[in-house]
C-alpha cells in the first residue's frame, strides 16, 4: 500500500478566502478571485512543503537566479519562514499538471514606528507566459495585496521598472514622489482600496512548454 505524505501549507489557506476582491480598482474582465481565478482547474493557494516537485524553482529561475537548490535546502528554508510567520509566498497551481504556473511573495516587516506596526513588501511575483490571456498577472499581486491588509499592514511597498508602473498604477499602488521605481499601496489613511464599481455585480464566483515572464520586482 502507497503511504500518502501530508503536505503542509507556508500560511493559513482560510486567510484567502477572506478577501474581498471587490475592493480592488483592478478591473478584472471577466472578474476573477483567489477563490474562483477563472477555470476549475486553476488554485490559489499558499507555498507548500511538496512543491519543490511541482516546479516552483524552476518558475522563480525565469525571474532570478535561484542556484543549485536541493530538496533538503528548499524544506529548511520553508521551515524558517514557517515559523518565523512573516512570509506569505502565495502560488498558482495548475491542478491538471501538477505544476506551479504563477507566484509572489508577501514579506511582513515589523516596526517600531505607527505603533508597533507592519508593513508589506511584495517581491518575486512571476507568471507562466503560456497562460497569457488569464489574467494571472494582475490575479497574483491583487491577492498578497489584499493579503497585506487583511494581516493589519499600514502600507505595502514594491519596486519595479518602469514599464510597468502603469500596471501597478492600475492595481493602486502609487509612485514614491523623487523615486518614481518605488510605489506603494496604502491601508491607514481611508480607503485606498476601492470597490471594483464593474464587477460589483459579478459572481466572484492555464500549455505544455514553461516560458515564463517576470513581472519585474526587485527581490
Amino acid at each position: 500500500m502507497v503511504q500518502l505524505t501530508e503536505e503542509t501549507y507556508l500560511y493559513d489557506p482560510s486567510l484567502l478566502l477572506k478577501l474581498d476582491f471587490h475592493r480592488s480598482p483592478a478591473n478584472f474582465k471577466p472578474f476573477i478571485s483567489a477563490s474562483n481565478p477563472g477555470e476549475p482547474w486553476m488554485k490559489v493557494r499558499p507555498l507548500k512543503d511538496t512543491d519543490y516537485d511541482r516546479g516552483f524553482l524552476q518558475l522563480l529561475s525565469q525571474l532570478t537566479h535561484v542556484g543549485n537548490v536541493n530538496r533538503t535546502q528548499f524544506l529548511t528554508r520553508f521551515s524558517q519562514m514557517k515559523a518565523s510567520g512573516d512570509y506569505f509566498v502565495t502560488v498558482i497551481e495548475d491542478t491538471r499538471k501538477n505544476e506551479i504556473i504563477g507566484a509572489a511573495s508577501l514579506v511582513i516587516e515589523r516596526k517600531f514606528i505607527h505603533n508597533c506596526a507592519v508593513r508589506g513588501r511584495l517581491e518575486d511575483v512571476v507568471v507562466n507566459d503560456t497562460y497569457r490571456g488569464k489574467q494571472l498577472g494582475k490575479l497574483i499581486v491583487v491577492t498578497v495585496s489584499l493579503l497585506a491588509e487583511e494581516l493589519g499592514c499600514y502600507k505595502m511597498s514594491l519596486d519595479c521598472k518602469d514599464k510597468l508602473i502603469k500596471f501597478y498604477e492600475s492595481l493602486g499602488y502609487v509612485a514614491i514622489p523623487g523615486n518614481s521605481n518605488s510605489m506603494t499601496i496604502r491601508y491607514d489613511e481611508g480607503p485606498t482600496l476601492k470597490r471594483n464599481a464593474t464587477s460589483a455585480g459579478s459572481s466572484g464566483t492555464v500549455g505544455d512548454s514553461c516560458q515564463t515572464v517576470s513581472l519585474d520586482f526587485a527581490s
